[in-house]
């Protein structure tokens, strides 16, 4: 008989539970094999199930507090990280390095493989981990000093001239600048470091006086300079229109024009129409050239700029002279994208006056230097045309006037009766509405009435009685000349005249709430109103100056006297200018 016994069950337990790894027990599990284990309607049942109810929201509720414990935990771990440096790429010396530049020191770093290659730029802005490797780029850097650009090197570098007593800068240029066309006198942005040219800044100042479109104003809007305008437009349009003659004369085209005169004459209007006539010429031309009609001038379309004399005066040294070698720049580079360029510089006698010999810094000195030096680069008509406009001409410095650069002086004086008869027709026009009694008054018809509006207003003028009296001047030979109305009108008084006629119209219908026309009597008081309003006559101490711009010349003139309401009429001597 065997002494073999049976194991006990604990020992097979034990000895089960050892060889077997040990695993977690869900409580949950255990529950529900008691409550499988127990006969229905065992009143242990329902004690079961609120334990398996209780257990249920303690594991929810456990894991909700590890949810919100990893998620505190990281926000710690992010907290207490070390910060990445920012750095500025210099170069890329080797596939996965870069030379970078942090807080000032030069470091050759390694690149995560990550980045991609594309957004290696020179000069953008990269993020360095505690090892120092690039881990991501951040572009350029939107911000950082702005300097003039002093030289362009050969090799790609920059040169820049800082403030007096301040060292040069030598930097190399970003990725995104290598084939960028830079030239001395460029606003370029550079990084906070002082190492990389980031960007070329739009240069406000030179782009401001190019006009988007093409001026609108035509010959037919200009009344009474019919002589001004037959040079102008025999000087301008007369090479295009006749280039075969001009070329079998060998005729060397003009490239200058200086419109003088007394203002509100109709200087500006005439540069305006003339750049607007030739952009319609020229465009006139490409369409025949497309239909293979005519052969001419492969030029596409004009380009104004204009240029207000003050505007190009600035107090830095040689801000000035950049500018002007700017705007002809700029008017060069609309010449090699097809278009002819028009360089209009009104009130030129501020920056081009006459060169005096004084110790003193005198910024005619140098500004007329450069702006002849300018011109002597152009070739002709075919590259830009040059118009200046001046009330006063006797101040314009002779080397600007000489022939080579302003071939063409033409005046735009005051115009006379029939002149301003011409001037007021483009202004008092058929389609105007006319007071209905006028209309009848004067036979009928608008076209008559219009005419006979215009005899009035030119009678009203004209007509030298005393009432239209401004001015005496008193000659060194003895004899007085008395200035009417007529002597000093221009056409900014004859359209000014008119418009106050519209506004008297205008005022009366809306008082009135009835539709109501222009009349006689608006235009006639419209007149006493702006000679008598209008600031017609300088200060008697600066008339000699002013006397100029009458063609008296005011070595002539030994004593003035204004028949102005308010003032005195006793006779004043006049300074001499010396």
């Amino acid at each position: 008989m065997s002494d073999r016994r049976p194991p006990d069950d604990h020992e097979s337990k034990g000895r089960s539970d050892e060889a077997s790894p040990k695993t977690e027990i869900d409580p949950l599990e255990l529950i529900e094999q008691c409550l499988t284990s127990f006969p229905e309607g065992d009143a242990r049942q329902k004690l079961l199930y609120k334990l398996r109810h209780a257990v249920t929201l303690s594991q929810a509720a456990h894991q909700q507090r590890e949810v919100e414990f990893r998620k505190v935990s990281e926000v710690v771990a992010k907290l207490t990280a070390p910060a990445n440096r920012i750095g500025t790429l210099l170069d890329i010396p080797g596939e996965g390095l870069a030379r970078i530049v942090v807080g000032g020191a030069e470091y050759y770093a390694n690149v995560d493989p990550r980045v991609p290659d594309t957004d290696l730029k020179v000069g953008t802005q990269v993020l360095v981990n505690e090892a120092y490797a690039v881990i991501r780029t951040l572009g350029y850097d939107r911000n950082g000093p702005i300097l003039k650009l002093a030289e362009a090197m050969p090799d790609g570098r920059l040169r820049f001239e800082q403030e007096m007593g301040r060292q040069s800068l030598i930097l190399q240029r970003s990725t995104d600048l290598v084939n960028v066309e830079l030239k001395a006198g460029d606003e370029i942005r550079i990084d906070p470091s002082h190492r990389v040219a980031i960007e070329k800044m739009q240069d406000h100042k030179a782009s401001r006086h190019l006009l988007g479109e093409t001026p609108q104003v035509t010959w037919d809007q200009i009344g009474g300079q019919n002589e001004a305008i037959a040079g102008i437009r025999k000087a301008i349009e007369y090479p295009l229109l006749h280039a075969e003659t001009f070329e079998r004369f060998k005729f060397s085209q003009p490239k200058g024009f200086l419109l003088y005169g007394p203002p509100g004459c109709g200087k500006t209007l005439i540069g305006q129409a003339a750049a607007g006539s030739l952009a319609k010429l020229v465009s006139e031309s490409k369409q025949e050239q497309t239909s293979g009609t005519v052969k001419r001038s492969p030029v596409i379309s004009g380009a104004f700029l204009h240029v207000k004399g003050p505007e190009i005066l600035n107090m830095w040294l040689g801000e000035s002279e950049r500018m002007v070698r700017d705007l002809f720049e700029q008017a060069r580079a609309r010449r090699k994208d097809g278009a002819l360029p028009f360089i209009f510089i009104d009130e030129a006698e501020s920056i081009l006056g006459t060169r005096r010999a004084m110790r003193s810094f005198n910024i005619s000195n140098t500004l007329v230097p450069m702006f002849c030096s300018e011109m002597d680069g152009i070739e002709s008509l075919r590259d830009v045309v040059i118009i200046l406009a001046s009330n006063r001409p006797d101040l314009i410095d002779p080397a600007v006037l000489r022939p080579g650069r302003i071939d063409r002086k033409i005046k735009v004086s005051r115009p006379n009766k029939d002149a301003a008869a011409e001037i007021l027709k483009v202004y008092v026009t058929a389609d105007l509405p006319l007071d209905p009694v006028l209309v009848r008054e004067r036979g009928g018809a608008q076209v008559q009435a219009v005419a006979s509006l215009v005899e009035d207003i030119i009678e009203s003028i004209f007509h030298r009685t005393e009432d239209n009296r401004l001015l005496s001047i008193r000659l060194r030979s003895g004899q007085s000349k008395v200035l009417y109305r007529g002597d000093l009108v221009s056409g900014a008084i004859l359209a000014s005249i008119v418009q106050r006629a519209k506004e008297k119209a205008i005022d009366r219908t809306v008082q009135s709430g009835q539709q109501s026309g222009l009349q006689a009597k608006d235009l006639l008081d419209s007149v006493s109103e702006e000679f008598r309003e209008g600031d017609m006559l300088p200060p008697d101490d600066a008339a000699e100056e002013w006397l100029k711009l009458l063609d008296h010349h005011p070595e002539q003139v030994i004593g003035i006297s204004s028949f102005r309401r308010g003032r005195q009429t006793e006779e004043r001597p006049v300074n001499q200018i010396i």
